[in-house]
């Protein structure tokens, strides 16, 4: 009986979405559970218990409850809350900017500190800009096509956010958001002239930024030559494609990884994925792709037979950003495309990233129980 109270209560909401963010978190968990044993050979045993405790303590436990109580707030709320959300998501990501406030690691400027743990602003700030950028296509409406009222104001949305984040630098985070709401301004019924104008735009943009920042070229180089400077730029690269290999068809076993204690940069974090091919080998990695592209296809699937604009935009958003960050993280994993410094979304380190993905799937659940009705 208590049995099938619950499963009539995850069948108010979309019960294949829930199961399928559920498998991801579990899988997410099991992953960087072993990958954080290969920061015992680099790091003391209270930076690793720090580590851990973030992102499970704040990511998993206090983001899937954060999820429950947004599944149960109308979506509706966030349209009217949008435009604040995104004005406080872009002062606080301007914190990082002020000495002695914001955390830098890495040449990059990005963190805040919050007590013991750390926040990284980018992560409220994407999942804000998703928000509001529904928001506004849905009021503009069929002004979209308009250069005035649409490509205009879509351009100053996003060029705002490519100016908090840029400067950190963050161009990876830039550049998913960016192409994410190109595609959410697509889906809204953009004019295909504005479409191009804004693909040249970014292409510019792009070799300018390649222009002043000698690492992304450095990482272009990299990516064609993987072999070009094995001890230094091509390091990364090296050693997770031996992890990937080493792991064959089945994989090492359950915290059997190598690589991961000595060899492997950023074991919990860019590189979790070559720690789980290595310990899943291509079977494992096969699931987690498959959950990766399921989730995405439920989320389109829903936003497909949504009636109302805005949560048919939102999932859009929702499922875009999700997907391209966790495929660019992959990818580069796999040499497909240069190394991006993103994290895996649910099993890389970082309890803002997962804090955040749980917070903007809550809303997403909300919106497959209402069905646009």
């Amino acid at each position: 009986m208590a049995q099938n109270r619950f499963f009539k209560k995850i069948n108010k909401g979309d019960s294949y979405l829930f199961f399928n963010i559920l498998a991801l978190a579990i899988t997410g968990f099991i992953i960087f559970l072993s990958a954080s044993l290969g920061l015992l050979s680099r790091f003391s045993a209270s930076t690793l218990w720090k580590t851990v405790l973030g992102h499970i303590g704040i990511g998993l436990i206090v983001g899937s409850i954060v999820a429950y109580f947004v599944s149960r707030v109308s979506y509706l709320y966030w349209r009217k809350a949008s435009f604040y959300l995104f004005v406080i998501a872009c002062i606080v990501t301007l914190l990082v900017f002020i000495p002695g406030v914001g955390v830098s690691h890495g040449g990059a400027t990005r963190w805040l500190n919050i007590g013991p743990f750390s926040f990284q602003p980018s992560e409220l700030l994407k999942i804000s800009y998703v928000i509001y950028l529904a928001t506004w296509l849905t009021v503009v409406g069929k002004h979209i096509k308009s250069f005035r009222y649409g490509f205009l104001p879509f351009a100053i949305i996003t060029g705002i956010v490519g100016a908090l984040l840029l400067p950190q630098p963050d161009t990876d985070t830039f550049f998913v958001i960016a192409l994410t709401g190109g595609i959410m301004y697509f889906v809204a019924g953009a004019s295909w002239k504005h479409l191009w104008s804004g693909v040249t735009l970014g292409f510019v943009g792009i070799l300018g930024i390649i222009a002043i920042r000698p690492y992304i070229w450095d990482r272009i180089l990299t990516f064609l030559d993987p072999s070009r400077d094995p001890l230094n730029s091509g390091y990364q690269i090296q050693q997770s494609l031996i992890a990937i290999g080493s792991g064959g068809w089945f994989g090492r076993g359950f915290g059997q990884s190598i690589q991961k204690f000595s060899f492997l940069p950023e074991p919990t974090s860019d590189s979790i994925f070559a720690v789980a091919a290595e310990e899943f080998g291509l079977l494992g990695t096969t699931i987690i792709l498959a959950l990766y592209i399921s989730l995405t296809l439920r989320l389109y699937y829903l936003a497909s037979n949504h009636k109302e604009r805005f949560g048919k935009l939102l999932l859009i958003g929702v499922a875009t950003i999700l997907f391209i960050q966790a495929s660019m993280n992959i990818a580069s994993m796999l040499g497909l495309i240069p190394l991006s410094g993103l994290p895996l979304i649910f099993m890389s380190h970082g309890g803002t990233a997962l804090f955040f993905t749980f917070f903007a799937l809550g809303i997403a659940y909300n919106i497959s129980r209402k069905r646009g009705n």
